[in-house]
């Protein structure tokens, strides 16, 4: 284990000798405010070497996932057929689109819900096995080797400890009331059903193994462990690039009608998994972590769907702000 933790670490551009020597980057700590927005450099300009071949096929499994680890997968069939650039636009490279260029400068970092220090290879396969709903890679293997070379490229200008304006998530104000999913299903309806069907199960391009837009629940969609299943991160998401032609500067939703839009979709039925290790410290679980148990008494559908502000002053209270 302690091998490939290293050569996780090497491949980051960052050898650490102990536990203790470790950087650890809070992004929570880092001001993006007055951050120029991040621009993913020109694949045109990838180099023509061994690297720079390494970097393509690392774009290429972000981009076709399934057509490598998918059901039909031609190296292996353990991720449900979805893309990573199904919810990493562009590859990764999409400013506001939950995109990929500040990992390379904050991993590794510690991490609360794995309650230690995480590598970029931990990272990765944290998203297959629940954004995926899949099974973890070798991280000694070629396409992890691929992958981490992407995404060093991706964020090669970008300066160890820094996360620019346009990574990330971003984090929408607290409604003051529950988000209502049958709101949500409403607005679903009404904007989202033309790509994503009725039935939420998305779309495939003509090969019938990518998906053009993903399913947003069901067997194939993400799992009930992954980010995403937290409202306020879908609703994030969904504010600064849903619709399709949605932007940052143009947004297709308000904030209210992205909040329900999360509830509506997370409540949805999709793949159940369970990691008992996850929020080790109880007290650092985001307020909209839908499971139990909590430092605090209130239900878990309050902590799904809200109002969110209650806690978040008991949680204050009780730390004595």
């Amino acid at each position: 284990m302690l091998r490939f933790l290293v050569a996780c670490l090497i491949i980051s551009g960052v050898l650490f000798l102990t536990i203790r020597s470790v950087h650890i980057i809070s992004a929570d700590r880092i001001d993006t405010r007055k951050d120029p927005v991040w621009v993913a450099p020109d694949t045109a300009r990838i180099p023509s070497t061994a690297e720079g071949e390494l970097i393509r096929y690392g774009r290429s499994l972000i981009a076709g996932t399934a057509a490598y680890l998918g059901p039909q997968g031609k190296l292996a069939r353990i991720t449900n057929g979805m893309n990573c650039q199904n919810c990493h636009l562009r590859a990764g490279a999409m400013p506001w689109g939950n995109n990929l260029g500040a990992v390379s400068s904050t991993y590794p970092r510690f991490r609360e819900r794995r309650g230690a220090v995480e590598t970029i290879c931990q990272r990765i396969n944290d998203c297959l096995e629940r954004s995926l709903n899949g099974q973890a890679m070798d991280t000694a293997g070629l396409e992890m080797r691929a992958m981490l070379s992407y995404m060093k490229w991706l964020g090669k200008d970008v300066p160890r400890g820094e996360k620019p304006a346009g990574t990330g998530i971003r984090s929408l104000k607290f409604l003051d009331r529950a988000a209502d999913p049958a709101k949500g299903e409403s607005i679903y309806l009404k904007k989202c059903v033309s790509c994503h069907g009725p039935d939420g199960q998305g779309r495939k391009d003509s090969s019938g193994i990518n998906y053009l837009y993903p399913p947003l629940w069901g067997s194939n969609s993400y799992n009930t462990a992954s980010g995403l299943y937290r409202i306020s991160r879908f609703a994030g998401y969904v504010m600064d690039n849903m619709p399709f032609g949605a932007s940052r500067q143009n947004p297709g939703l308000t904030e209210e009608e992205a909040w329900d839009l999360a509830a509506f979709v997370n409540s949805r039925p999709r793949p159940e998994k369970n990691f008992s290790g996850d929020w080790p410290d109880k007290a650092l679980k985001p307020v909209d972590h839908p499971f139990g148990p909590f430092a605090d008494s209130f239900s878990e559908r309050q902590h799904k769907y809200g109002p969110y502000a209650p806690i978040v002053l008991a949680r204050n209270r009780k730390a004595g702000h």
